[in-house]
């Protein structure tokens, strides 16, 4: 899964928002299981690149519709 952007999210409707949403966070729970098992840094980065996409879709979702 890619990282999103903000202006990614821009152009995304809310149904495509939402499937993002749910991909996202089972690629986190996916991150958690490596780390748990002793992931390398390169988990410690994809977990805080996942972490951050899912908190700024959930902004933009929270915020709604441009107008």
């Amino acid at each position: 899964i890619g990282y999103l952007k903000s202006r990614d999210i821009d152009y995304m409707n809310l149904g495509q928002r939402e499937r993002r949403l749910v991909a996202l966070e089972e690629a986190l729970v996916q991150v958690r299981g490596q780390q748990a098992l002793g992931g390398t840094s390169a988990d410690a980065s994809d977990y805080k690149q996942t972490r951050r996409s899912i908190a700024r879709l959930i902004t933009k979702m929270n915020q709604g519709p441009k107008e």
